[in-house]
């Protein structure tokens, strides 16, 4: 079993920067793919980024250019560099994990909030 804890968030204002942070721990695979999804209020989950073990990394078209996934040497921690931050990237994000045969694994989450 897998266990996600997330941090970094909190309130800036448009143009700034954050940074989150997901620390995988117990039963971690060799081959995973990890992310960051985001839940606005009224709206469905949907995926920022993701990144694989291998380092192949995707993007939502929202994010493209300004949010940067990467992680950590020893694979078990994933980051999210968000700049030039707007309104509508205000979310609740989720730290995602995956592997082959197990079931998904999701964070408590933590909030962004982006206001003048």
């Amino acid at each position: 079993q897998v266990h996600l804890v997330e941090s970094g968030g909190g309130s800036v204002q448009p143009g700034d920067s954050l940074k989150l942070f997901c620390v995988a721990s117990g039963s971690v695979a060799r081959t995973w793919t990890m992310g960051w999804y985001r839940q606005a209020p009224g709206k469905q989950r949907q995926a920022v980024a993701t990144i694989s073990n291998y380092g192949i990394t995707r993007y939502s078209n929202s994010v493209k250019g300004r949010f940067t996934i990467t992680r950590n040497n020893a694979l078990t921690t994933i980051y999210l560099q968000m700049d030039n931050l707007e309104p509508d990237d205000t979310a609740v994000y989720y730290c995602n994990y995956e592997t082959s045969g197990s079931p998904a694994t999701w964070g408590q989450g933590t909030q962004v909030t982006v206001s003048s």
